[in-house]
């Protein structure tokens, strides 16, 4: 693992920074008391993982776990439409977009616990194998592993390392009864998923054993209540509900939740997906107040060390926010506050030096 104090110095310097970062721009913030050569280092030597990030973190979480924790698991692309491609830096297709973006493709666990959001394991999607498109002929990247094997794999990570949580959470790309499976036989946990209206359910287990399932829309299910369903490939009953609101453009929109727990009702499960959005602050500030979106690194090894890096930045921005009761972005702008004021005081110390440049009114 990296040197703890030059890594606390370049994660507190991704925190401080406005611009893009880099090695030559910490040694010039830190007025060359540290070289550029070290900070190149520290990025490219070598390969930070997972397991280190949960030694940073893991005295945190110890502190903040709770029987009612939860564990919420999405992934992002951070876009880097200009940098060369590589194993991690390639093509990704972007459900929200729907269309293939360039950049970094990772998957996040989050712990949120007594009001603190902490990513506790991580996986960047590597696309490592060249394969020939058999519509286009042309190759292209793919990943070892798909991002359920991934999501799984993160899962272990959590019950590995012994965290304390009641429930998964995930979006809709994670509801597979593969991974609901897994969720309740193998971590022993209960889960609260959306599913797509396009999923096929019986409405007793009799329906189910002998095959009659019916399509999600077609289903009666009286406002704020829940109902019991089967899944297909799902060998326990689930508690389902509909939500319906309102989008910004008028229209309206239904939204199927589904969770292991028979002990729940329409309030609590709606209550607990809430805390999905957790996952959603996390990413928007991970790229803008960590400057993940700002690096210049160009190889797999100091691109990765930088989103470690960004993400040791997004932790202590976290438990800043805990002490100063500033949410992230507020914090960021207390800082450049701070900074603009520091500049403006150098200016006028520097006008002083050249009395001839201040304008003089009539």
């Amino acid at each position: 693992m990296m040197k703890p104090n030059l890594l606390e110095l370049y994660s507190d310097y991704l925190i401080s920074s406005f611009g893009q970062t880099s090695a030559t721009g910490l040694s010039n913030l830190l007025e060359g008391e540290i070289s550029h050569d070290s900070i190149t280092r520290l990025l490219s030597k070598e390969l930070l993982t997972p397991k280190d990030y949960w030694l940073i973190v893991k005295k945190t979480i110890r502190q903040i776990e709770s029987d009612d924790g939860v564990i919420i698991i999405d992934d992002s692309i951070e876009e880097k439409p200009y940098t060369d491609e590589n194993d991690i830096i390639c093509w990704h297709y972007d459900h929200c977009k729907d269309r293939s973006i360039k950049g970094i493709n990772f998957l996040t666990a989050i712990y949120y616990s007594n009001g603190l959001t902490i990513p506790v394991t991580y996986q960047l999607v590597a696309k490592t194998e060249l394969v020939t498109d058999k519509k286009t002929g042309k190759q292209k990247r793919i990943s070892p592993k798909t991002k359920n094997e991934y999501f799984r794999e993160m899962l272990v990570s959590c019950k590995q390392n012994s965290i304390i949580f009641r429930f998964v959470i995930s979006d809709v790309w994670y509801s597979s009864a593969e991974n609901m499976m897994f969720i309740k036989k193998n971590i022993e946990r209960d889960f609260v998923m959306p599913l797509k209206s396009n999923r096929k359910v019986a409405l007793n287990k009799t329906d189910k054993l002998n095959g009659r399932y019916q399509a999600l829309p077609t289903v009666q299910i009286e406002p704020n209540t829940v109902r019991e369903i089967y899944l297909e490939g799902v060998d326990f009953p689930m508690l389902l509900l509909k939500q319906v609101f309102a989008n910004a453009d008028g229209s309206t929109g239904i939204l199927y939740l589904v969770t292991s727990d028979s002990t729940l009702d329409y309030d609590l499960i709606t209550t607990i997906y809430k805390r999905r959005w957790k996952v959603e602050e996390y990413h928007k500030s991970l790229k803008q107040n960590a400057s993940l979106e700002k690096s210049p690194t160009k190889t797999v090894v100091t691109q990765s060390n930088h989103f470690f890096a960004s993400m040791v930045a997004y932790y202590k921005i976290e438990l800043l926010k805990q002490v100063s009761k500033c949410n992230h972005f507020a914090l960021k702008a207390k800082i450049y506050m701070k900074a603009l004021q520091s500049a403006f005081k150098e200016l006028e110390n520097l006008k002083k030096m050249y009395p001839d440049i201040t304008i003089a009114v009539a």
